[in-house]
This record gives structure tokens, sequence and C-alpha cells, in this order.
């Protein structure tokens, strides 16, 4: 079988990985600060994580792409490759990316471990259980509702309104059966009969307070300040007046504890939380970036989806709350994708069509234009395919060029760090350059709704936002019990700038209708649900798990 068609796992387990305790070395972390998961993978103590405050900061990049299609763009693959070609050019790099959701590997998005010659290893521990820290989450989770619904049971001190409790279960799995639920049926002794429901773990506010917390006490104080509803008077009850910050930290105590993996090419990569970018805001965790960055000169992370979702959230929320400064943006794009943003159909994307790419490049130009107003310079990734033509290629290159972007053209899949090292390059010199003075796209004083119509109209390049009289006495409530500052994370789809999915390409005339509005402040943000997005997803027609199986040999076949 030729290097270009062997499965992605089948590259993975052709690997021999390093011990742990030697990638630890190439970034500095004593053996005895490791808490060894097997051979090949560990998480570093908080103790020196916290030795480490006193360093200087490396340079962050974020890597993001144009809006995904089912062609696939590869921004965790474009990711390692750009960490490993990084490396490659002398330089002392590492990555930060997220841990998937088993909800989407068997579901229709499969694993996100990289690909090809640009992969995290162990993969399939990856994909699947990892270190545990989504069942962590989950478990704390549902601990919280557990003592809610336990309070109530036991006189409910609080006063407490049983039909005002906000807080809801979590799984970590597609199951659209759990969106709505009735619980505490069946009689006196199994509590007070409510509705309720489940949302999928990486949509949950404990993982994006997980995700945003700099420490044990900061993680501490974000679950305490966690709403879990009112009471008839809507006075606003919290996780810590029901005395559940303790136990939760508990569970989550080792969980925050960043989990160091290595690249195919044996180079340092964290691997920690996993927040939804349509849901929730998208990034690793502010632990493992922040650590990262102490270790390394050059750290590359990424933010889910395209730009407009995982881009945005990832300046306004992470680097807002975070206090980072990143250096550079790689905006990933696929001769693919953008293809079918110029109209054409899946099944003929392997036929050269230079015309289509030059249509969807109305796609990729108008994310551009928006990483620009956060003043900070980027450069356009193109992930080549072998059905790519040299003419296709050289569309993108040529259009970029004409508004004043550079791209360049990386075979990291195929190629690893020898395709990416002339990108990793191009990078440096951005940097060098020394260009970019981050900002974000609104101050914390704006009022939310102008905070929500600034993304919608300024990213998403919506006409209107339309919001009922329900939704912005919402918000107006909020702002009164001091909830004002917070930035928004928008929940919407990722198929499309606007929230219908069909729109593809760069659509205009549309309105952002406002569905829902959650506080997450745990998180410290305002979720705004918009369109027709689910919390809790479901599974497809014929989903992934289907084809996910043990071989003779007790190997894992199908999740890849």
């Amino acid at each position: 079988m030729s290097q270009k068609y062997k499965s992605d796992i089948e590259i993975a387990r052709e690997a021999t990985a390093k011990p742990i305790e030697d990638i630890a070395a190439k970034i500095g972390i004593p053996a005895e600060n490791l808490i060894r998961y097997g051979h090949d993978k560990a998480k570093v103590s908080l103790d020196y994580i916290d030795s480490l405050k006193d360093k200087p900061d490396g340079k962050l990049i974020l890597v993001t792409a144009i809006t995904p299609t089912p062609a696939g763009e590869g921004k965790t693959t474009t990711t390692v490759g750009l960490g490993d070609g990084l490396n490659r050019i002398g330089k002392k790099a590492m990555i930060c990316i997220r841990e998937p959701s088993l909800g989407p590997c068997f579901g229709m998005k499969g694993g996100a471990a990289g690909g090809g010659y640009a992969q995290v290893i162990p993969m399939e521990d990856i994909n699947l259980h990892f270190t545990g820290d989504f069942h962590a989450i989950t478990s704390a989770n549902n601990l919280l509702a557990a003592m809610i619904d336990n309070h109530y049971y036991w006189g409910n001190g609080t006063e407490l309104d049983n039909r005002r409790i906000t807080w809801r279960r979590v799984l970590d799995m597609n199951d659209r059966s759990l969106r709505q639920v009735a619980t505490s049926l069946g009689g006196v002794a199994n509590g007070f009969p409510r509705e309720g429901g489940f949302d999928i773990t990486p949509a949950s506010e404990v993982m994006a307070t997980f995700c945003l917390a700099s420490g044990l006490d900061d993680l501490r104080r974000r679950i305490g300040q966690i709403t879990i509803g009112q009471t008839r008077e809507r006075k606003t009850i919290y996780a810590r007046d029901i005395k559940a910050d303790g136990p939760m930290t508990v569970l989550l105590k080792d969980a925050l504890q960043p989990n160091l993996v290595q690249t195919l090419e044996h180079n340092p990569a964290f691997i920690h939380g996993g927040p939804f970018a349509n849901i929730a805001h998208g990034c690793n965790t502010v632990m493992a970036t922040k650590a990262a960055l102490k270790m390394a000169d050059y750290v590359v992370t990424e933010a889910g989806f395209g730009a407009d979702l995982g881009a945005e959230k990832f300046f306004d929320i992470k680097c807002r709350k975070a206090g980072l400064k990143p250096a550079a943006v790689v905006l990933v794009a696929t001769v693919r994708a953008l293809k079918m943003h110029g109209g054409v159909g899946k099944d003929d994307l392997a036929k050269e069509n230079v015309d289509a790419v030059k249509k969807g490049l109305k796609n990729l130009e108008r994310h551009a234009e928006n990483i620009k107003k956060y003043h900070v310079d980027s450069v356009v990734g193109i992930n080549r395919f072998p059905t790519d033509t040299d003419a296709e290629i050289a569309a993108v290159v040529e259009a970029c060029a004409d508004v004043g972007i550079k791209a360049v053209e990386s075979s990291h899949w195929a190629n690893g760090s020898a395709g990416s090292a002339e990108l990793a390059k191009e990078v440096v010199k951005t940097i060098e350059r020394g260009n970019s003075n981050f900002q974000v796209l609104y101050p914390d004083n704006y009022g939310l709704m102008t905070k929500i119509e600034i993304i919608a109209k300024e990213i998403y390049r919506a006409d209107e936002v339309f919001a009922d009289q329900k939704i912005r006495n919402q918000l107006k409530d909020l702002e009164k019990d001091g909830f004002g500052h917070l930035p928004i994370c928008i929940a919407k789809t990722q198929y499309s700038f606007s929230t219908d999915p069909s729109l593809k390409g760069a659509p205009k005339g549309y309105g952002i209708p406002v569905r829902e509005v959650r506080l997450s402040n745990g998180a410290e943000f305002v979720l705004v649900v918009c369109g027709e997005i689910m919390t809790m997803p479901g599974l497809p027609r014929v989903p992934a798990a289907e084809a996910i199986e043990i071989d003779k040999n007790g190997l894992v076949q199908g999740l890849f």
C-alpha cells in the first residue's frame, strides 16, 4: 500500500512511541512531576506548573479555518503539522489541542487527533477514554444535579423554586431522547417530580468553567458561582449555597492537570479539555495553554470549527479572560472545501474546477477580513489533498496575494514536518515582523444586546438580530444582576456564517434569530443560542458507531 492511501490508524499503529519521560525532558519537565498513564501519556503536576509562573512567555499561534464542509479542512492536522514543522526548522515548539468527545466519535465526525503523518498518539486512547477527564467533568456536573434534588428533598433551606431550577444533567454521548426528561417519578420516596434534560458534556457549563480556570482555587471559585436556579422571589441560588463547590472541585482536581502526549515525530503536545465551538467556546484549557507558553518558544493551538465561531470565541472569551496575546493566526483552507463553497457537490470534488475555487474564496476572504479586526497578522495555510491540482492551488495563492495575505501550501498530511516546514518559516517571519497588536472586538462595559449585535454584524455580517421582548428582558435582568460585563458566547450552526446551514460561501441579507439566553456564570460568559442549534446532538441515520468493532486480534476497527 502506498503511503498516501494508508489510513490514519495504520500510520499511528506503525509508529513507535517514545517514553513519555523523554518527551517531557524536551520541554524541561522532570520525570518526578509526571503522573503516568502508561508508557506514552501522562499528566503534569499542578505544583510544577505553578513553579513556572515567573518564566517568560513564548509566542502564541492560533490555527483556525474557513467555514467547515463535508470535504474537510484539517485544523487539528495543520496544528500538529505546524508544531512539527516549527521543531523541524529549529524552533522549540509544542501544541495545545482539545480532547475529543465520544459523541462525535460515535456519531458522524470521527476522531480528532490529526491525520496522516500529522497526528498525536496514542490515537485510540485519545479518541476514547484517554485519562478520564471527560468522565470527571460529567460526574462533577451530575453530582451538582443530584445535590440540587437532594437539597430540595430534605427541606429546601434555600427556598429554591422547583419550577425555576435551571441546572441540567450531561452525558458524553449523542442521545436526542434525553434532551427533555421528567425526573423523580414514582412516588414520594423518589423526590419531587420536575422537568429537566441532558446536554452533551462538551456543551456543559462545567466543561467551559474547567477550561477557563487558571488554577485549582480559581476553579473552585468559578464552580461556587454557578447559578442553579431561583427562589419564588427571583433570588439567584448558586452552587456554593448548597455546598457543592467543594466536592465538585475534588472530582476535578486530577483532571485539571494537563495531559502530555507526543506527535508522530515525538514532539510534545498538551491535549486538555474539549468544549464544542458551535455551542461553547471551542478552545483547550487555559491551564495547558499558559503552561505551554512557559515551556516553549512557540505554542500552536486551535479553535474549533470556522473562524466565525472558534477564532471569535478564542479572542473575545479565552484571550480576554486569560490575558493572552496571540502573535499570529493560521487560517486553514482546502481546495476541496473552497470548491464546495463555490457550489460543487461532494461527488465531483476530485475534478479540477478553478472557477469553483475562485467562487469559494469569498468565504476565505471574509474570515481573513474578520481576523484583521482583532489586529493580529495571519497566514493562509493551504492543506493540500492528493486530488488538488497546481492550477487550483495557484488560484488560492493569487487571490490571497490580491488582498494582502500570504498563502502557503502545506503537505503535512502526506509528508509530516517536511511538508509543513515552509508554512512554519512563513509563520515565524510573520511573528518576527511584530505587527500584531491584539485587541478584542468589544469592551466589557458595552450592553449585552450591543455585544450580540456587534458579533452578528461584524463577524457573521448579518443585517440585524431578531430577539423578542422576553429575550431582551432577560438580558436587561442579567445586567441589573451584575452580569452585564461578561462576554458573549453564541451557539449556532458551524456550517454557515448565518444560522442556516445551507447558506454556503459568504452569504448576505439575513438576520440572526436569538432563541434562548443562558447565564454561564462559572465560565463567566452569557450563552446566546441562535437558530436551531442543539445542546444535545442526536445520532445520524447511519452513526459511525455501526462500523466500530474489535477484530480477532483485539484491535479497534472503524473508529478512524
